[in-house]
């Protein structure tokens, strides 16, 4: 199963449209996970036109997209448990993530985490969990370039970023 990933989109106000190099990159793609701020929710029909989506809401999306997708979900895809938040709200963004995953007896209610909030990418084992982060294919902050991830789901996980310089 191979998934694109994306998160902090916050279309309308950066982009108005997907970049070109994101279009081309989620190409034959399964699946499409957002980690949230959408900030509105027709981008969703953008990322439909590529693939079927779902995703989690994050701290600058409206009740619409709260209520479409919800902040935190657990997702079960190709033998894997994908657990999905923003990120928001903690002392650091890959540690918010991987605590809202983490049972207390330390094994992990997920093996992966995507996240996003920080628009940095990330990617790091921890405690038996991959967290993954994408970084924004619209809003590069700070970062040298734009950024989504892949997740292939096989009898391994592989999970890798592509950037790009231009948005369109």
């Amino acid at each position: 199963m191979r998934i694109g990933v994306v998160s902090d989109t916050h279309m309308f106000s950066r982009a108005r449209t997907l970049p070109e190099p994101l279009v081309q990159g989620l190409q034959g793609v399964d699946l499409i996970l957002h980690a949230g701020d959408w900030v509105d929710e027709a981008v969703c029909h953008l990322f439909e036109a590529l693939a079927p989506v779902d995703g989690i809401a994050g701290n600058n999306d409206g009740m619409d997209i709260v209520r479409r997708f919800g902040r935190h979900k657990l997702l079960e895809l190709g033998g894997y448990r994908i657990g999905m938040v923003h990120g928001h709200g903690g002392r650091s963004t890959p540690d918010t993530a991987y605590e809202s995953f983490r049972d207390a007896g330390g094994k992990g209610t997920a093996d992966i985490v995507l996240f996003g909030h920080s628009h940095i990418p990330y990617k790091e084992e921890r405690g038996g969990m991959l967290l993954f982060n994408p970084g924004s294919p619209t809003d590069k902050r700070r970062q040298p370039r734009y950024s989504y991830g892949i997740l292939q789901l096989g009898s391994r996980v592989e999970a890798d970023h592509y950037y790009f310089d231009k948005t369109n």
